[in-house]
């Protein structure tokens, strides 16, 4: 068939050029929403890190940042891994398309692995403040300590179900791309994910330094 092989706007499109920019428009439109609410909690802790540093800092250092910088890692493949997936996908390899899925998938079952090690260790450590039993922290200030807690499971927590939300569209791509029935359409589906998920990668990257970094080399 024809419309195999050659890409055909819908209906309520012009052409393929108004259809691609509708669709990208869309998923931008999205994560601009998706900016205003990350902005409006880093903006929030940024004041409160401002105001209780004694606080802040010192919790910080109690976080495992050895083990999310092997994990930044692990998302910023990821993040090469759909970028390659986007590059199969419009030449229409479909093995490559599928193997890239797949490891981007399986990068971020990874990553969400090794969060879940680090909440445990968090509620085995006592700095889990919204947890009955899950707070005993020892050091410095802990009312605005658990402050910092609340702020660091809250933006964690946030981004967790955001890659959880991208595994899921992964998945049903992966599946897409086996079944092969409609290539284009798959490409189209893996240009909004694969924007999508790099957006979950720079998140990740204010995240990890606002949050594992900050002060870590003195202070008290």
């Amino acid at each position: 068939m024809a419309s195999a092989n050659v890409e055909v706007p819908f209906e309520h499109f012009e052409s393929l050029e108004q259809q691609h920019d509708a669709a990208r428009m869309g998923i931008w439109l999205f994560l601009v929403t998706e900016t205003l609410l990350f902005g409006a909690i880093f903006t929030a802790f940024g004041l409160y890190h401002h105001l209780y540093p004694g606080a802040f800092s010192p919790a910080s250092r109690g976080l495992a940042w050895e083990l999310e910088a092997a994990n930044t890692v692990v998302l910023l493949t990821s993040g090469l891994t759909m970028a390659l997936t986007d590059h199969y996908a419009f030449e229409l390899r479909r093995r490559k398309v599928i193997v890239t899925l797949a490891l981007t998938i399986l990068l971020g079952l990874t990553f969400l692995v090794l969060k879940g090690v680090e909440y445990r260790g968090d509620y085995l450590a006592g700095s889990v403040p919204f947890l009955a039993g899950g707070w005993h922290y020892t050091g410095q200030d802990p009312s605005h300590a658990a402050l910092f807690f609340n702020f660091y499971f809250l933006l964690t927590g946030l981004h967790a179900s955001h890659m959880v939300i991208g595994i899921v569209l992964l998945t049903i791509l992966l599946g897409r791309a086996f079944l092969w029935w409609s290539p284009f359409g798959v490409r189209r589906m893996i240009v909004g994910v694969g924007i999508f998920w790099a957006f979950i990668d720079v998140a990740w990257l204010f995240i990890y330094s606002s949050l594992y970094l900050i002060d870590r080399s003195g202070g008290t």
